[in-house]
C-alpha cells in the first residue's frame, strides 16, 4: 500500500499535480524538538542537516523503501544513486539554498527523497520546517506566520496523518506542535503524539501520564523515545549503539518497564508502517473517485490538444480547417440561440440583436415624432406659400407631400442608428467567437481583421440600401394605401389626442410587469412590482400582486430620461403630466429605476406600446417669441385637414420602416457575414500566405497544453497504479507476538459470530478486551477446566 502511494506520488509531482490529497504523515514540532533525530533513527543514518535555528527550511518528502541495497535517490536528481549519506546531506543543503537562497527563508516547494535500505519499513514522512517565534538574523518579520501557514497546508488536508513530536522536557499543554494540530483534527483521530527526550527529564519526574494517554488524550495515543544527545550527534555515535541504549533506558526506569515493549523507534516505525497502511487503504476509495473527476474535467481539453501537432504541417492545416469550422459554427449559435452553453446572467448574441430590433429601435423611431405645434405651423407655411399672393379656396395637396417627404426623409436618422447598433453588437458577438482561438494569436488577429472588414463592408451596403428604401419611399406617395384615411375622411375626423390604444390587446391586458424603484416619494427608496396595462399604471407592495399600493392612469402622461447620478448604480427615467398636473400626490413626476440597461430599454418600448411617449421639444415661436396662433378659421382648417393626412401616412411608414429595417439588416448584413465566415473566411485565410504560421501557438498556450498533457497522463498512470493493487495487500510483517495477536483478532469474531446460533441459551461468549497499548484487540485464553475428581470418574 505505501508502496503504491509512493509510486503515486512520484507520478504526480512530475506533472507538477499537488492538489490531489494522497495519505501520508506530516512530522509537526518546533524548532530543536528531535524531529530529524526521529527521522535518522528510522533510517540508522546520519543524513540530514544540522545546525542552529531553522534548518529544514523547505518541506522533505522522505519515501523509506524496505530493499537489499542501502542508497538514497532524489526526484530532481532521476537515475542517480546516492551510496553515501554524506552527500545525500549535502545535496539537501544545496537544494535547498538554490531556492530559498543563503539566508534563512523558507520555501513550500518539497523535496522528494527516497532511501533504500534492509533496515527499514516502507513509510512515507514530510519533515516540515519547525515551529519558531523569534525571526533570526535577515529572515523576514512574519517567519512565524509562513512556518505556520506552509504547515496548515498540509495537516489541514483530511489524508494526512499528524506526528506530533514534544520534548519530554517542556509542558505538554504549551505544545506547538499539539496546538497546531488540535486546531485542525480538535478529536484526535488523526494525530499520533510522540514524546522525545525522556532521558532529559528532571530527576524524581516521569512522562507516565502522558504516555498512558491520560493528560491529553489522543485516538491514537503517545509514545516515548530517547535521542541522541548533542554530544553523542557530535561524537559521531552510531545509531545503531543509541537505539540499543534507547532500549536499555525503557528496560531500566521504574517509570517505563512495565511498557517498554510500547516505547522506542522501532516500535514507533512498525506502528507508522500499520497506521499508515491501514489509512491509505481506507482513502482508497475516495482517492480512486478523485482521480477520475479530474480526469474527466481535463478530456475534453485534451482531446482538442491531442488533434495539434505543432511539428507536423498537415495537421496544422487540419487543425485550421477544423478551428474555422468551430468559429462559424460557434457564430451561428450564438446569434440564432443554440449555443452550447446558455448564458442565465445576461444577453448575449441574438437576444441583444432581438432587443435592438424590438425595443431599441422602436423608441429611437417614435422619438423622431414632431411636436404637434411645429407641424402645424410648417403645414401652415406650406399652405400660405404654395397659395402665393392669392387666397386659397381649397386644400392644396402640394402642402400634404412637402410636409410628408420631409417627414420620410427624417427617417434616415434613426434608421442609420439602428444599423450602427446593431453593427456594434454583431462585432462584439463574433468577437466573443474569436477570443476562442487565443491560443493562436495570430490566426486570430488575421481573421479579427478579415471579419472586421468584412462587417464594416456589409454595413456601408446596408447603409445604402436603406437610403435606398427610403428614396423609393419619396419617389412615390401612395395616397391609395389601404390604411390611408383620405381627404375627405380627413375633413370630418376631430383632432384626436388618444394616440394610446394598444393594437390587438384589450384595455385590461398586461404589457408589462417587473420590479422598478420609486426614489422620489419617500426619503428612503423603495421597491415594488409594477403592472402596465394599457389604461394604468399600478405598483404592488410584492409580486403577488396582492395588495396594491397606488393606480396611476396613462392620460396626458410621457416619459422623459434621467440622468444617472454620480454614484448611482441604476437606470432611471420619470413620468410626468403634460398639463402640469401631480402625479402622485404632491409630486409632479413620479421617478423610477431599474438595476440594468436591458431593463430600461424594456420598460421604454412598453411604455411606447401603451402611449406614453417620449417627453417632446419645446414649442416653436414665432419671431417675437409667442405661440404661433392662427387667425384665419379657414387656414386652421386646411392646416388640420392636412395634419390629419401627414398622420396617417407617417404612422403607415413607422408600420412599413418598423417591419422592413430587421428584414433588411438580417439579410444584407448578419445573414452575409455568417455566410462569408462559413464558407470565404478560410479562402481568404489562405490568399495571406503562410498559413502554417498562423498555427504557431502562443507561448503560455504551448506551456498550457503541455502541461495538460501531462498532467492527463499522470492521472491517467495513477488509476492505472490504484488499479494493480490488490485487495491481498497487507502491511510489513511485525515481531511475533503482534502477528499473533493480529490473527486472533481477524479471526475470532468470526467464530463468536458463527457460533451465536449455537450458544443461545447457554454461557455467553468470551469477549475480546481492547489491548491498552493500541495495537488491536488482544484474544484472552480460555479459563482453564477445573480437574474432576477420580470418584466423580
Amino acid at each position: 500500500m505505501i508502496s503504491t502511494i509512493n509510486r503515486l506520488q512520484d507520478a504526480l509531482s512530475d506533472a507538477g499535480q499537488s492538489s490531489l490529497q494522497l495519505p501520508q504523515i506530516a512530522v509537526v514540532g518546533s524548532q530543536s524538538c528531535g524531529k530529524s533525530s526521529v527521522l535518522e533513527n528510522f533510517v540508522g543514518r546520519d543524513f540530514l542537516p544540522r545546525g542552529s535555528g531553522i534548518v529544514t527550511r523547505r518541506p522533505l518528502i522522505l519515501q523509506l523503501h524496505h530493499a537489499d541495497a542501502e542508497y538514497g535517490e532524489f526526484l530532481h536528481c532521476r537515475g542517480k544513486k546516492f551510496t553515501d549519506f554524506e552527500e545525500i546531506r549535502q545535496e539537501i543543503e544545496a537544494e535547498t539554498r538554490r531556492i530559498t537562497g543563503s539566508n534563512k527563508g523558507i520555501s513550500p516547494i518539497p523535496i522528494n527523497l527516497r532511501i533504500y535500505s534492509p533496515n527499514v519499513l516502507n513509510l512515507t514522512l514530510v519533515d516540515l520546517p519547525g515551529i519558531t517565534k523569534v525571526p533570526v538574523g535577515d529572515q523576514p518579520r512574519d517567519i512565524e506566520y509562513q512556518i505556520r501557514d506552509m504547515i496548515m497546508q498540509y495537516i489541514c488536508q483530511k489524508n494526512c496523518l499528524i506526528l506530533a513530536v514534544t520534548p519530554a522536557n517542556t509542558d505538554l499543554a504549551n505544545s506547538d506542535a499539539l496546538k497546531l494540530a488540535k486546531d485542525v483534527d480538535p478529536q484526535g483521530q488523526r494525530t499520533i503524539g510522540v514524546i522525545t527526550m525522556l532521558d532529559l527529564m528532571d530527576k524524581g519526574t516521569d512522562a507516565r501520564e502522558i504516555l498512558e494517554n491520560r493528560l491529553l488524550p489522543l485516538r491514537r495515543g503517545y509514545i516515548g523515545l530517547v535521542n541522541r544527545s548533542q554530544k553523542d550527534i557530535d561524537g559521531k555515535k552510531d545509531i545503531q549503539a543509541a537505539l540499543i541504549a534507547e532500549k536499555n533506558f525503557f528496560l531500566s526506569h521504574p517509570s517505563y518497564r512495565d511498557m517498554s515493549n510500547r516505547m522506542g523507534t522501532p516500535y514507533l516505525q512498525r506502528r507508522l508502517n500499520q497506521q499508515l497502511t491501514k489509512h491509505i487503504r481506507d482513502s482508497l476509495p475516495a482517492l480512486h473517485s478523485q482521480l477520475q473527476c479530474q480526469l474527466a474535467s481535463i478530456s475534453k481539453e485534451v482531446e482538442t490538444y491531442k488533434l495539434y501537432d505543432s511539428d507536423d504541417a498537415i495537421g496544422r492545416t487540419k487543425a485550421l480547417i477544423k478551428l474555422v469550422q468551430h468559429l462559424a459554427g460557434d457564430v451561428e449559435k450564438l446569434i440564432e440561440g443554440s449555443a452550447d452553453e446558455v448564458d442565465t446572467v445576461s444577453l448575449s448574441g441574438g437576444a441583444r440583436i432581438n432587443r435592438i430590433f424590438h425595443e431599441r429601435f422602436p423608441y429611437e423611431l417614435l422619438k423622431m415624432k414632431c411636436d404637434e405645434s411645429k407641424l402645424r405651423q410648417e403645414i401652415a407655411y406650406a399652405i400660405r406659400n404654395i397659395h402665393g399672393v392669392r387666397t386659397g379656396l381649397f386644400t392644396p395637396d402640394m402642402a400634404f407631400q412637402a410636409i410628408v417627404k420631409k417627414q420620410i426623409s427624417q427617417l434616415k436618422v434613426p434608421c442609420f442608428e439602428f444599423v450602427d447598433m446593431v453593427s456594434k453588437e454583431l462585432v462584439s458577438t463574433v468577437y466573443e467567437c474569436i477570443n476562442k482561438l487565443s491560443s493562436f494569436p495570430k490566426l486570430r488577429d488575421e481573421i479579427e481583421r478579415i471579419v472586421t472588414t468584412e462587417i464594416g463592408e456589409q454595413e456601408s451596403t446596408c447603409r445604402n440600401q436603406i437610403s435606398l428604401l427610403i428614396d423609393m419611399q419619396l419617389a412615390y406617395i401612395n395616397t391609395n394605401h389601404e390604411d390611408f384615411i383620405g381627404f375627405a375622411h380627413a375633413q370630418n375626423t376631430c383632432n384626436r389626442s388618444d394616440n394610446k390604444t394598444v393594437a390587438g390587446s384589450g384595455p385590461q391586458q398586461v404589457i408589462h410587469r417587473g420590479w422598478l424603484t420609486v426614489t422620489n416619494i419617500s426619503i428612503i427608496a423603495k421597491d415594488y412590482w409594477f403592472v402596465l396595462t394599457a389604461e394604468s399604471l399600478c405598483w404592488f407592495k410584492d409580486d403577488e400582486e396582492t395588495e396594491k399600493r397606488y393606480m396611476l392612469l396613462l392620460d396626458n402622461l410621457k416619459i422623459r430620461d434621467v440622468d444617472k447620478g454620480f454614484m448611482s448604480s441604476k437606470f432611471a427615467f420619470a413620468l410626468f403630466n403634460t398639463e402640469s398636473r401631480n402625479v402622485y400626490k404632491d409630486h409632479r413626476f413620479l421617478e423610477l429605476s431599474c438595476n440594468s440597461q436591458e431593463e430600461l430599454d424594456s420598460w421604454k418600448s412598453s411604455m411606447l406600446r401603451a402611449g406614453i411617449y417620449p417627453e417632446e421639444v419645446a414649442v416653436h415661436t414665432l419671431d417675437n417669441g409667442a405661440p404661433q396662433k392662427f387667425t384665419d378659421p379657414q387656414l386652421e382648417r386646411q392646416v388640420e385637414t392636412i395634419r390629419n393626412l401627414v398622420v396617417s401616412y407617417m404612422s403607415i411608414m413607422h408600420k412599413t420602416v418598423k417591419d422592413l429595417m430587421p428584414k433588411a439588416i438580417m439579410h444584407l448584413m448578419i445573414n452575409s457575414v455568417k455566410e462569408f465566415i462559413s464558407s470565404e473566411l478560410l479562402a481568404q485565410l489562405y490568399a495571406v500566405g503562410d498559413c502554417s504560421a498562423l498555427m504557431d501557438e502562443s507561448p503560455e498556450q504551448r506551456q498550457r497544453r503541455q502541461k495538460v498533457l501531462s498532467i492527463h497522463a499522470a492521472l491517467k498512470a495513477a488509476l492505472t497504479i490504484i488499479g494493480e493493487i490488490s485487495t491481498s495487500n497487507h502491511s510489513s510483517p511485525l515481531n511475533h507476538s503482534q502477528s499473533r495477536t493480529q490473527s486472533c483478532s481477524t479471526t475470532l469474531p468470526k467464530k463468536v459470530t458463527a457460533s451465536k446460533s449455537r450458544t443461545r441459551g447457554r454461557a455467553p461468549p468470551i469477549p475480546i478486551h481492547a489491548d491498552p497499548s493500541g495495537r488491536g484487540p488482544a484474544c484472552v485464553p480460555r479459563r482453564p477446566a477445573p480437574a474432576i475428581p477420580a470418584s466423580t470418574k
